[in-house]
């Protein structure tokens, strides 16, 4: 009678495998729960640690994460107690596993290594570890080091004639190819993957290589292909109900859209990316999805939007448990602020386009401040703030009448009232953007001088924050030697000799690093300029 029992709970166990790669996960959870009950009413504990495992892997798809990391714990827990180290380490790699998608890289690491030397004896456990340990890396942009795990990781499979370990092998080398811009070979490894996963009916590895075959397209701009490809992705993750991979594929299916100029369609896939990224805890993917929205709202002039979806991504890498040793989120992050400086830059030249006399001014003072802000020792964060401050200080003239920005003539006593709100109105175009960066007393101050006689707010000395002073003495140089629709520009000389006369404006050290760095400033205006043209 045992021997009845126990083939019957692994029977239970086998076709909740075949159910789960035909694509029928509610028919294989209830095998799942079936075997589990079963084997352990009779004592299989060997039965009932893996079945717990493979379902919390199935509960991890379905988005199920509480249930997902209670059936690993469980694995855990008989196979440990059993001293079956094998098992007790394929429940640990299942648990580091779950470490990644969530953001805890270090982690994930510790427990891949634990799982590695507890069960390193078994061929195919060691090739799913290393399979693990490579994906480990590439999240971490550690190119070299993933390639040579998976590389491992292949012969291993090989080894031990797993055709299916074979089959996750190729398609991480096809997306390690694809990281380093190998197209052609992440071509053959898809392909590869997907065949044997076609012939052994994985559904979800087929979608999987759809997926991420679909970003080589992207990359090669063959956007129908893509779209193809992520759609056919698309209908197996919801077929799986494998809520985590529906997030990238919306994602690549938003971008196609936006590069294909169906901007409604476009908001609509991002959207879905980032709300269900969102409620599965799916960090890199949310703030991925969002630099890609931002990116489409950029495009359509929705500038305040893209900004603040742009601060969103930025806390959500920000708050990564790892994040110092997370390289490729470094990586990211550096992408992440390029694109926060084409927006700013996109936008305060949007404020000058319809201005001639004004048209470059956001760019000039943006080159001229950093160069002052180098020069005052101050660091590279401390400059993105400068330069980013340099793009928007004007943004508040959006609210200012055409007549009174371009009036030929002396502006009378209420047409510069009107002038000295544009920083105040700025702040308040911005009300419901946040930046990481602190920009907004620069917007604020920036027209401010140290003996009080600036506005809005009359400051004086040390109340000035040197970011907006150092964005008010370059603002007064571009203004004066460049013509305006009231005077003719002046020379670099009389510019100069001017704020010579009114230095008291300004902190003698702020004046004396203008002074300094002027010189070097122009000169690299000049080529940027030349370099736009």
């Amino acid at each position: 009678m045992p021997r009845t029992t126990a083939v019957r709970a692994a029977d239970l166990l086998h076709r909740a495998r075949d159910h789960e790669r035909a694509g029928c996960t509610g028919e294989a959870a209830g095998c799942y729960r079936d075997a589990v009950a079963e084997a352990g009413r009779t004592g299989e504990w060997a039965i009932e640690a893996e079945a717990l495992r493979r379902a919390a892997v199935l509960h991890h798809h379905r988005s199920e994460h509480q249930a997902a990391q209670e059936a690993c714990d469980r694995s855990y827990e008989i196979a440990f107690r059993n001293g079956d180290r094998i098992l007790a380490a394929e429940a640990l790699n299942v648990r580091a596993g779950f470490a990644i998608e969530h953001g805890d890289i270090e982690a994930a690491r510790a427990t891949f290594l634990e799982a590695l030397g507890m069960g390193g004896a078994s061929a195919e456990l060691r090739a799913r570890i290393e399979q693990n340990l490579g994906v480990l890396a590439n999240v971490q942009g550690q190119l070299d080091e993933a390639l040579v795990h998976y590389a491992r990781s292949l012969e291993a499979y090989r080894g031990a004639g797993n055709e299916h370990g074979c089959a996750l092998a190729y398609h991480n080398l096809g997306m390690i190819s694809a990281d380093r811009e190998l197209w052609d070979e992440a071509d053959g490894y898809f392909a590869e993957s997907r065949s044997i996963a076609e012939r052994l009916g994985d559904l979800h590895l087929q979608g999987l290589c759809l997926l991420n075959h679909s970003e080589v397209f992207v990359a090669r701009q063959e956007f129908e292909s893509a779209k193809r490809s992520a759609e056919g992705a698309l209908a197996i993750f919801d077929q799986l109900g494998a809520q985590l991979d529906k997030t990238d594929a919306y994602r690549v299916i938003g971008v196609v859209y936006r590069e294909t100029g169906r901007p409604a369609l476009a908001e609509s896939r991002l959207r879905s990316s980032i709300e269900l990224a969102g409620a599965n805890g799916l960090v890199l993917c949310e703030a991925e999805s969002s630099r890609e929205l931002a990116l489409l709202y950029q495009g359509m002039g929705r500038n305040q939007e893209a900004l603040s979806l742009l601060n969103a991504a930025h806390r959500l890498f920000g708050g990564l448990d790892a994040r110092a040793d997370l390289v490729d989120v470094g990586r990211k992050v550096a992408q992440l602020e390029a694109t926060f400086l084409a927006v700013v830059r996109d936008w305060g030249q949007s404020i000058e386009s319809s201005d001639t006399y004004t048209f470059g001014h956001c760019e000039r003072v943006a080159t001229y401040a950093a160069e002052v802000a180098r020069e005052l020792g101050l660091d590279e964060q401390q400059v993105t703030t400068v330069r980013l401050g340099a793009y928007l200080h004007d943004v508040g003239k959006i609210r200012v009448p055409h007549e009174i920005l371009n009036k030929p003539g002396r502006l009378t006593d209420d047409e510069f009232d009107v002038i000295k709100m544009h920083p105040i109105w700025g702040l308040e175009l911005l009300e419901g953007v946040e930046f990481p960066w602190d920009i907004k007393p620069i917007i604020r101050w920036h027209h401010e001088k140290s003996d009080g006689s600036g506005y809005p707010d009359r400051l004086r000395g040390d109340e000035i924050p040197l970011h907006a002073m150092i964005i008010g003495i370059v603002d007064v140089y571009d203004a004066l030697t460049t013509t305006r629709s009231y005077r003719p520009a002046m020379s670099e000389e009389v510019a100069l000799a001017e704020m010579a006369r009114c230095r008291h404006w300004w902190r003698a050290d702020v004046y004396e690093a203008f002074r300094r760095s002027i010189p070097a400033a122009l000169a690299l205006a000049a080529r940027e300029g030349a370099a736009a043209a």
